[in-house]
């Protein structure tokens, strides 16, 4: 779920921001857990789960501390530039220039903190609370260009473009097989759709038309076309975000996640439960790690949701109360799911598709099956605009091209900005979604590669070339937002297992490839 928009001068509680924060973690991700845990098996994905919840905390807390260093930085250059300020009267005296002989630095190239300024004693103008406040919204993009420079900048917008394409080509995916699921009306002989059959072959015949039979992924590919062309011209606009829209998305999401849960219990109090996962395969842990990684993902959208939070100095313990009740709710619905179905859909809304083989259903139920199937229709359609222009606008940072009015741009560069770019960002996922219909195999990658760099390694990276600029600038360690997990060894921890995590994960899926060879 994209972040909520949160402008400036736009303030709420912590308990608003930690119901914030939990709608923007759970998405997507947690309706792919329970096969994910089924392939994987109940207790290597109990381990794998709870392991990545702690490391993903981990980082969330250096991303909130590079976050007030890049406040407090920005603040020591609104004092630099005070002393730079004319005299009201005619001398018009530049107040520092005389003592350093040096011009105010006005280019957004120049170092936020030069190093003549570099902090060495006590400034009266210095207070640890207050400066380090995180008042000023300071993304991940704009970090990395104060910390890392040009090239660092690149690698980041880098990873966040394909990081937002994996997710477009999710929703693509995730919608087009909902609708195909929901409207081929052919259902093979001897086949039940009671969420425990096996999954209906993609060459088996979809819809009769004029003599002609399409099968199934037919079906799925002319849905990822029709959604394309319908939401796809958005991504040529603006984005125009809706409250109302998002919270009517957030009451359905959970209404749906509560019936599934709900239908999930049911079944396995009536003692109809046919799942019996194993408790280990580690072939099944590539997916699982991807899976695990993309569900606990926020730390790209930090910025904008904890710079409105009033009361800042809870907020490791907010984190840690979120990530514990979202670990707690993907634990209650994927071991509901793997021990009712023993068949488990990469999407689990489809093991919830209509019965129409069953005359016997009630009116309700087939209404909320019906809810159920077409739940990522409803809420992932919402959402495909604002990521498709968020994308957008990263391709265009990323590729240095700027869309303001009054710049003088090319004829060319306006035909990239206004055509190219909003292309570039809707054709490749399509393509993607086109040729891999599993949702889960998509989200699985996603999360083990780019998921994995803004999630572990820009944090680790971020958080330690802000200690080094604290310490430079401001002579010891005084952030009262300093991460719990302070000494260089977790960044060294951390940074390790992501690495390691990449390259297991990579092993892992060129085996299986060439199983499948």
């Amino acid at each position: 779920m994209p972040a909520t928009d949160s402008a400036d001068g736009h303030h709420y509680s912590s308990w608003t921001g930690l119901i914030y924060i939990f709608n923007l973690i759970v998405g997507t991700g947690a309706l792919t857990l329970p096969s994910a845990f089924a392939n994987a098996g109940w207790a290597l994905s109990l381990s794998i789960i709870l392991l990545l919840a702690f490391m993903s905390y981990v980082t969330v807390t250096f991303v909130i501390e590079s976050m007030s260093v890049a406040n407090a930085i920005l603040y020591r250059r609104k004092i630099d530039r005070r002393s730079y300020d004319f005299d009201s009267g005619d001398s018009a005296i530049l107040i520092s220039a005389t003592a350093t002989n040096r011009r105010p630095q006005r280019e957004e190239r120049d170092p936020l903190i030069p190093p003549e300024l570099a902090y060495h004693q006590p400034s009266e103008s210095f207070s640890a609370m207050s400066d380090f406040e995180i008042k000023e919204r300071t993304e991940m993009g704009r970090m990395a260009a104060m910390f890392f420079g040009r090239t660092g900048v690149y690698v980041f917008y880098a990873c966040l473009a394909i990081y937002l394409y994996g997710d477009l080509a999710i929703y693509v995916a995730a919608v087009s097989k909902s609708l195909r699921d929901v409207f081929c009306t052919f259902v093979p002989e001897n086949y039940t759709m009671d969420g425990n059959s096996t999954e209906i072959p993609d060459s088996a015949v979809c819809w009769m038309m004029n003599g002609t039979s399409i099968d199934r992924f037919q079906a799925y590919r002319i849905f990822t076309v029709m959604f394309i062309l319908v939401l796809g011209p958005f991504a040529f606009c603006n984005v125009s975000k809706t409250k109302y829209l998002q919270i009517g998305t957030t009451i359905m999401r959970w209404l749906a996640f509560g019936v599934m849960i709900a239908l999930a219990l049911k079944i396995l109090i009536k003692g109809e439960g046919k799942g019996h996962p194993i408790a280990a395969n580690f072939y099944g842990l590539p997916n699982l790690f991807g899976v695990c990684v993309y569900s606990f993902m926020c730390h790209h959208s930090l910025p904008s949701l904890v710079t409105p939070i009033n009361e800042k100095k809870n907020l490791f313990r907010l984190f840690m109360m979120d990530y514990g009740l979202i670990t707690v709710f993907y634990l209650l619905l994927a071991f509901t799911g793997i021990f009712a179905f023993d068949n488990l859909r990469d999407l689990y809304t489809l093991n919830f598709e209509p019965n129409s083989a069953n005359a016997n259903i009630s009116i309700l139920m087939k209404v909320i099956n019906y809810f159920l199937a077409l739940f990522p229709v409803f809420t992932l359609s919402t959402n495909f605009p604002i990521i498709a222009i968020t994308l957008k606008n990263n391709l265009k940072s990323l590729f240095n091209i700027h869309d303001d009015s009054g710049m003088g741009l090319s004829g060319l560069t306006h035909y990239c900005s206004q055509v190219l770019f909003p292309l570039a960002a809707i054709i490749p996922p399509f393509i993607v979604a086109v040729f891999v219909e599993n949702v889960q195999v998509l989200v699985g990658i996603t999360g083990s590669y780019a998921g994995n760099a803004i999630q572990y390694i820009i944090p680790v990276l971020l958080c330690y070339r802000a200690r080094q600029c604290c310490m430079s600038s401001f002579g010891m360690d005084v952030n009262p937002y300093a991460s719990p997990f302070r000494h260089k060894y977790w960044l060294w921890g951390v940074f390790t297992w992501a690495v390691v995590s990449v390259g297991f994960v990579t092993v892992n899926h060129v085996i299986s490839l060439t199983r499948m060879l």
